[in-house]
């Protein structure tokens, strides 16, 4: 999930962390497929390709985490951010999603290369800090097929779980969960909302990720990018967004343009699909 530039537009996104509306990041450029292949991804195993761990390497890739981690829990930036989660209305929507469970799991998508990049360390520290400070967070998942041996050894380290499936975003939510998933492709929230178009699956789901909001306006002006979208804009009559703010440039990068959504949708006929 590396994070951008000042722009929505970046088409060099691994170098510089960019979100944009349909340009995978680079080491992930695939091919476009069609509408209806994409309808069909399924889970496929997944592993690291690299098989050589290097110890001075996880070591130091270690050192880099627990600097993150320090750096952004002594911030402004965390302060202003858990504060917003204490306080309503998200508070009041965590606790709705939460219901009669003790527990809300989170899952991680796209985080991108923790060796390589600060932002996707900055993101991870986040994560972690939500877990150590909020009671009701279970466990965490992580998922990227860009992750290596060496930051699949280091999640586990700090107790993350490294997912062996690459789901494509399609995970039904069966229970409280939030996916945390700032900075990914339009087409992996897409695939996450499409997965769970149901009253009963909709209600189940915070996602934390670029705001809907910033989608809805990059599409009026980027008629081809609607096709990978479609689900987000239609999501957006029965969300209710909450913008991050990332109050100083050293967070920026990290979660320029990040938000919450809720899903509330209270009848069947919300979940009709608008074609764009």
């Amino acid at each position: 999930m590396e994070a951008s530039t000042r722009t929505l537009a970046d088409d060099d996104c691994a170098l510089n962390g960019g979100w944009t509306v349909v340009i995978p990041r680079r080491g992930r450029q695939r091919k476009r497929s069609n509408k209806v292949e994409r309808l069909t991804e399924t889970q496929e195993p997944w592993a690291p390709t690299d098989e050589q761990i290097d110890p001075s390497n996880e070591k130091a890739l270690m050192q880099k985490m627990e600097r993150s981690i320090n750096k952004v829990e002594s911030s402004q930036f965390y302060h202003s951010f858990r504060d917003q989660l204490q306080t309503p209305p998200v508070s009041e929507h965590l606790h709705k999603v939460l219901g009669s469970e003790s527990k809300m799991q989170m899952v991680i998508y796209g985080i991108g290369s923790l060796e390589s990049y600060e932002p996707p360390r900055l993101q991870l520290s986040l994560a972690i800090l939500m877990k150590k400070d909020f009671k009701w967070i279970g466990e965490i998942e992580v998922f990227d097929p860009v992750l290596s041996a060496t930051e699949s050894r280091i999640l586990k380290a700090l107790n993350c779980s490294v997912l062996s499936v690459n789901e494509h975003g399609r995970r039904q939510v069966l229970k409280p969960t939030m996916f945390f998933m700032p900075h990914c492709e339009a087409e992996l929230y897409n695939n996450l909302l499409q997965a769970n178009w149901k009253l009963n699956l909709l209600g189940n789901m915070v996602l934390f990720g670029n705001s809907f909001e910033t989608y809805k306006q990059v599409s009026e002006f980027n008629s081809p990018v609607l096709d990978s979208m479609g689900y987000i804009l239609s999501a957006r009559k029965f969300a209710n967004e909450f913008k991050v703010k990332t109050i100083s440039d050293d967070y920026f990068n990290a979660f320029h343009d990040s938000s919450w959504h809720f899903f509330s949708p209270n009848v069947e006929t919300e979940l009709q699909f608008m074609n764009y």
